[in-house]
């Protein structure tokens, strides 16, 4: 039976059909009464299961299409950072962030509004300027910035249609220097920490009183951020102790290229069998310190059932269905053990917990917040189930996860 990378769903699809062409696509979404999109299966709820059926994006052609003029990118949504960032860097650009694992998909990133860190830098989301979708008829439609309904299409659940491509907009290449500190106190000013750097990762297990390592990104020419109380790392590190550091980006302060330094695994190897459940929750920048302080006093909790939680800052966007809708935010993720009997009731208490402070989940992970809880939090939901219903009036792409979202 098809399983997501972690194993804790099965797919209920009862068929998965991997077309060669748009026009094979098109047909076979026309044809299809309920049909979802598979990608990498990175998610870790039933947000892209279906009791109808899925199609993969796989055996079609594959394309990076460059606009230097502007500069931009058209790639195949299915295509994986990986497969396309050294490209990118061939040609003097890159992305302006990425996420911590290189192996996802674009289409399936910017549809979740999948991030990295750093306060100047938003969600992978937010560097898409155009989106071509399969709709409902097996029409094509094409989205660009600016346009009336752009910024409701770009974090879209799977369900306004089958994305096909992604344009993304470009900067200049640039060069990291990546470094690990340790023994940050928990008590410290975790925004300062946060804003010392391009990008800043926190990663703790909850034992004590204490933030077991910050990941430092600094481009190469930015002075160097040591954050106070911190000493450094005498080696590399993985962010779970006793975990293999090769399958790591490289540390030390070596200079590396955007792509080989910004995610925290390397493309060639994967970061653990998937024997891992995940949950994040985002927090108003202004909230985190608190939200913090609420989740320390759960640690007791939290930490039998944890194997590292991460803490990163994204800045605000526009984008309807994004978690950093107009708020500058601080996110909390924990990669918990896997067996979900046991980590289950452990983020229910993280959700009341975080509650208070309206954190919005990753809309691919496990979460527990009611549906009615939920549509409070994202203020233009509802704009999202319009432009929903005039792209696929039938629900056809909507499964049971987005029917809950949007009921």
């Amino acid at each position: 039976m098809e399983k997501n990378w972690a194993g804790n769903v099965t797919y209920r699809a009862t068929e998965i059909h991997h077309p060669a062409t748009l026009a094979d696509l098109r047909s076979t979404v026309a044809k299809s009464r309920q049909i979802r999109a598979l990608g990498t299966r990175h998610s870790f709820n039933e947000l892209a299961n279906t009791g109808g059926e899925l199609v993969s994006l796989a055996r079609m052609p594959k394309f990076v299409e460059f606009d230097a003029g502007a500069p931009r990118v058209k790639v195949s949504a299915d295509l994986r950072y990986s497969q396309f960032v050294e490209d990118l860097d061939a040609k003097g650009y890159a992305l302006p962030n990425l996420a911590s694992l290189p192996h996802i998909s674009v289409a399936g990133a910017i549809a979740t509004a999948t991030h990295g860190s750093g306060s100047g830098n938003g969600s992978l989301s937010t560097s898409v300027v155009g989106l071509e979708i399969v709709t409902a008829d097996g029409s094509s439609v094409t989205l660009n910035r600016g346009d009336e309904d752009f910024d409701g299409a770009v974090v879209n659940l799977g369900a306004l249609g089958i994305v096909t491509s992604v344009t993304l907009d470009l900067v200049p290449a640039f060069e990291i220097r990546q470094y690990v500190h340790e023994g940050l106190p928990l008590a410290t000013n975790v925004l300062e920490v946060l804003d010392g750097a391009y990008s800043v990762s926190l990663f703790t297990d909850w034992s004590g009183d204490t933030i077991n390592q910050v990941w430092v990104k600094q481009r190469t020419q930015d002075p160097e951020f040591i954050p106070d109380g911190t000493m450094p790392a005498d080696g590399p590190r993985h962010p779970i102790p006793g975990m293999a550091t090769e399958n790591c980006t490289q540390q030390l302060g070596i200079p590396g290229r955007f792509f080989d330094r910004l995610p925290h695994f390397r493309p060639e190897f994967t970061p653990s069998a998937g024997e891992e459940l995940q949950t994040e929750f985002m927090v108003a920048r202004h909230d985190a310190m608190a939200a913090l302080r609420a989740i320390n006093e759960i640690r007791e909790h939290i930490h039998p059932v944890l194997q590292i939680s991460e803490i990163r800052a994204i800045k605000a966007d526009q984008l309807w269905l994004s978690p950093y809708y107009e708020r500058d935010t601080v996110s909390i993720h924990f990669t918990w053990i896997a067996d979900g009997a046991a980590v289950l009731p452990v983020i229910s208490m993280v959700s009341e917990r975080l509650a208070e402070f309206d954190a919005r989940p990753h809309w691919a992970k496990i979460f527990d917040v009611a549906p009615e809880v939920l549509q409070s939090r994202y203020e233009r939901l509802q704009d999202f189930e319009d432009l929903a219903r005039r792209l696929d009036p039938a629900g056809k792409f909507r499964n049971e996860f987005v029917a809950k979202v949007l009921s």
